[in-house]
């Protein structure tokens, strides 16, 4: 290492550490020339990560973008900030053991509705209906029943009739993506849910036992 006093490369190491949780070594160097001491650091060079966006651009990747996004998702959710750090944290380990330069934001988003599904069923359909795009109460709906049959007893989702609840989630996530920015899409959807969750084919109010299984529903 060159002298940063005289310019001299012959030095010797005469202490050397770790620091920083051990991502970086310390190390204490005399010159052989000026027998001045200074200090160097050894750490890994990391290549940052880009994400390939749907257009093809790159951009950096940024953990907050992933964090944020599901903060929007569990907008008055009973979900706590911390266990929204713990899933920012995991998906972008996945991401950098995965991925050494490029990242595709489709990926990221199946990491983060993989996470979101087994965590809220609500906000899982939130995040997925502005990540998929979903442009009517149909998309939201076929988001649903998947949730719905392997949702485990008492759930959010759980309830008498399974049609009714379907179509009410829907509604509810409709309403968090109109309120996140998904243009009129969401709140179409969510009124859209909301009127034919109690209503029959003919137009008319159908009784609770004659309503469709959700498995048979249009």
């Amino acid at each position: 290492m060159r002298c940063p006093f005289c310019k001299a490369d012959k030095d010797k190491v005469i202490d050397s550490r770790s620091s920083a949780g051990g991502a970086v070594i310390r190390r204490r160097r005399q010159c052989l020339m000026c027998n001045r001491r200074y200090t160097t650091y050894e750490r890994v060079e990391e290549l940052p990560l880009r994400v390939v966006k749907k257009d093809g651009r790159r951009v950096p990747f940024d953990r907050n973008r992933i964090l944020r996004g599901m903060l929007t998702a569990c907008e008055k959710l009973p979900i706590g900030y911390d266990r929204l750090e713990e899933i920012t944290d995991r998906v972008e380990s996945q991401i950098n053991e995965m991925f050494e330069r490029e990242v595709g934001s489709k990926v990221i988003g199946r990491l983060v509705m993989s996470e979101l599904r087994g965590l809220d069923p609500v906000a899982y359909v939130r995040f997925a209906s502005v990540y998929r795009e979903f442009k009517d109460v149909s998309d939201f709906v076929e988001e649903v029943q998947p949730l719905i049959g392997d949702r485990p007893e008492g759930s959010r989702l759980a309830g008498a009739d399974d049609r009714e609840g379907a179509t009410g989630a829907a509604g509810q996530a409709a309403d968090g993506a109109a309120g996140t920015g998904s243009s009129g899409a969401g709140k179409r959807a969510g009124a859209r849910a909301r009127t034919t969750s109690g209503r029959g084919s003919d137009g008319g109010s159908t009784p609770r036992e004659q309503e469709l299984p959700l498995e048979e529903l249009p």
